[in-house]
């Protein structure tokens, strides 16, 4: 029998999006082996190691891993301003690398990243995860059948009640995460639509952003606070958009959304619109979606199963390596979105309308 072929891997952050989403699908493939964890913080990565046995080495410094022959891929999941510099130093180190999202704090670096990748000859994806979500997988093929017609305009809502993460911390200083709700949670939504449009390309966008909910971020009130431990409401930076607003045409069809962190409006309300000129759909974001039959006047929930996104995703890329064969989250598929993300803060900035 042949063996399978093993990829050795190097993951560099052992934050949150390491414990929740790879670590656990590095657990379920067997076809990968997790030869350095990577955090300046030792405790993290050791606990990571306490959590998940596969991890066969705990460091502080990176380059260990980049100056090891042995190690193929490496994860970069650091915060969002240290995406570049450690990508890039592992494509010049000739690393193939998984770079979680967004690629980085502006599209001028993302473009350089991915020009670094096609000069390395290396595999670089970005970790926009909902392309492996079954729903968002369904509905691009839903379109791309014909089943809505054309569809004209999309519309996105990614708001929720005083939630801002991590007060004061590197959420919300820009130096460090390049934005607010709309670089954090708006790259999902954004990004998915791109994707199910077929690659829609971008013709102009205007924008609005905010950022009102706690300009005193002493006297902010909240019911809970996701990445809590990072805040630092005392001593810290918040100049980041907790609101955001806009509009977008591209080759495809307008979209318009509408995201907040934080909102006088105790509701939850994450999903996206699709309208088309057959049918339409509404997709729950993270869950499933209904379809909406410009015919017969009926709607259904399609029934089917969710499997994880992040081992989907993982699996794509660890495949990719493999085969050089470039998937849906390769850079090149996604410096539409990170472009979009751009010049949308421009609009802002500006208080303009931008053509492209």
């Amino acid at each position: 029998m042949e063996n399978k072929k093993v990829t050795v891997i190097a993951v560099i952050g052992c934050g949150r999006i390491a414990k929740n989403a790879h670590f656990p699908a590095f657990d379920e493939m067997d076809n990968v082996r997790v030869k350095y964890a990577c955090d300046l913080i030792i405790e993290k990565a050791q606990k990571m190691k306490e959590e998940h046995p596969k991890i066969e080495n705990v460091i502080t410094d990176y380059k260990i891993a980049l100056a090891d022959p042995e190690v193929e891929a490496v994860y970069v999941l650091t915060p969002n301003y240290a995406h570049y510099t450690v990508t890039m130093d592992a494509l010049r180190a000739g690393k193939n690398v998984f770079c979680e999202k967004p690629i980085t704090v502006n599209y001028a670096l993302s473009c350089e990243m991915a020009q670094e990748a096609v000069k390395q000859d290396k595999i670089l994806n970005i970790g926009v995860c909902n392309r492996y979500h079954r729903s968002v997988e369904m509905l691009e093929k839903l379109n791309r059948e014909g089943r809505f017609g054309k569809i004209y305009h999309v519309y996105c809502s990614f708001r929720n009640h005083r939630s801002i993460p991590g007060l004061g911390g590197a959420f919300t200083t820009k130096e460090q995460s390049g934005g607010g709700v709309l670089i954090d949670w708006g790259v999902h939504f954004l990004d998915l639509i791109l994707y199910i449009l077929g690659g829609a390309k971008l013709e102009t966008l205007t924008c609005d952003a905010y950022c009102e909910m706690a300009k005193d971020m002493k006297s902010y009130k909240y019911h809970d606070m996701w990445a809590e431990d990072t805040a630092d409401i005392e001593n810290g930076v918040n100049d980041v958009d907790d609101f955001i607003s806009g509009h977008i045409r591209t080759d495809k069809a307008s979209i318009s959304f509408n995201g907040a962190w934080a909102q006088n409006i105790d509701k939850n309300e994450m999903f996206i619109d699709f309208l088309g000129d057959k049918c339409g759909a509404r997709l729950t974001y993270g869950g499933k979606f209904e379809v909406f039959d410009g015919e017969t006047l009926t709607s259904e929930i399609p029934e089917y199963d969710i499997p994880g996104m992040y081992l989907c995703e993982d699996r794509a890329f660890i495949e990719s390596v493999n085969t050089k064969i470039k998937d849906r989250n390769n850079i090149e598929n996604i410096l539409e979105s990170a472009k979009l993300l751009d010049y949308l803060y421009q609009s802002a900035e500006q208080k303009k309308e931008i053509a492209f």
